[in-house]
């Protein structure tokens, strides 16, 4: 593999200081146009790359952001990302991004890895295993050593930052009042998602919204899980057994397996059967017949508004700015899976 030059053998070879070399390649104003094209030419010639952590030791900034992510295949996490990359390139910052499959291990390995004076700061959403076991000092600590992080999506109050997520509970209030609303009187809850923060408080949404209506709750319509294939495994069994003529499903996948069991089970939709789901990825949207109501998550909104915190704290001189929570408002997007008012 060719080798790249450092600024002191460039220096060396033409004969000038490591000071002039860095000068020109940074386009100051004390150094000549002449030098500067001649410095430039033969650094590109040498594969000359810039050190950026060693540029910016000075006043300890990478411009880096970086970005940890429980679940790579999620399209929704896929669009919060490309809304932090959007804003961070309008911006001048880069944008590193891990995933941390939902380990804890692997979440508090790459806090402590990037957190060396790789990056600026973190834009993260908590992985499964830590909201299961509500271990949150690996994020306390590193706010603590001085590196800014702004969580979405799945938070934690335990740990005090910046945050950026959607209205969960009245967004699942609502979405159950409007299957109200079009006649359904025996709602089925399906969440793989219990042991997420996010999962807690749709559920009370959905428990609410009965509430409001005088509706008894029936816990044999309501499956609360930690994984996907634990739903399947229960599921049918609340098809067989019960009544349903709506079904609130609290993440993407859980709406696509109550969607195709309801078809099954030879249920018309939306005329016997009404579902809506939570998120608003092409699978929802365009590849299921009938189309599936969501709740609109505004995912890349999400990246921008997490990256525009991010930013604005790591630029502001204010030592003690205060630390804010952004609610971005979801909305209901009604297609074929549901009946109209």
């Amino acid at each position: 593999m060719k080798a790249k030059a450092t600024l002191k053998q460039i220096a060396k070879e033409l004969n000038v200081s490591v000071s002039t070399v860095s000068k020109a390649l940074n386009d100051s104003p004390e150094i000549s146009e002449q030098t500067k094209t001649r410095i430039k030419e033969y650094a590109k010639l040498k594969n000359y790359k810039p050190n950026v952590i060693g540029l910016n030791l000075k006043n300890r900034k990478t411009r880096t952001i970086g970005v940890i992510i429980p679940n790579i295949l999620d399209s929704f996490f896929a669009k919060v990302f490309s809304g932090i990359e959007k804003i961070a390139d309008q911006n001048g910052y880069n944008v590193i991004m891990c995933i941390s499959n939902e380990s804890l291990k692997k979440e508090a390995n790459t806090l402590n890895m990037l957190s060396n004076g790789t990056i600026d700061g973190f834009i993260l959403s908590i992985s499964e295993e830590a909201q299961k076991l509500q271990e949150y000092n690996h994020f306390k600590e590193i706010i603590n050593e001085g590196t800014p992080i702004v969580m979405f999506d799945r938070i934690s109050d335990e740990v005090i930052c910046d945050k950026v997520i959607v209205d969960d509970f009245d967004s699942a209030l609502n979405a159950t009042q409007h299957l109200i609303n079009t006649g359904c009187k025996n709602i089925a809850l399906f969440s793989s998602v219990d042991n997420l923060s996010v999962g807690k408080l749709r559920t009370e949404g959905y428990l609410q919204a009965l509430k409001n209506n005088n509706i008894p709750v029936n816990p044999n319509l309501i499956i609360r899980t930690d994984s996907e294939d634990d739903l399947k495994n229960k599921i049918e069994v609340v098809f067989d057994n019960n009544t349903i003529d709506g079904i609130f499903a609290l993440v993407e996948n859980d709406s696509v397996l109550a969607l195709r069991t309801g078809k099954r089970k030879g249920f018309k939709i939306p005329e016997e059967l009404s579902i809506i789901g939570f998120a608003d990825g092409i699978l929802a949207s365009r590849r299921l017949s009938p189309s599936l109501s969501t709740m609109s998550q505004y995912g890349v909104e999400i990246g921008e508004e997490a990256a525009r915190i991010m930013i604005n704290r790591l630029e502001s001189k204010d030592e003690n700015l205060p630390y804010e929570t952004v609610v971005i408002k979801t909305q209901l997007r009604e297609r074929e899976s549901t009946r109209k008012l």
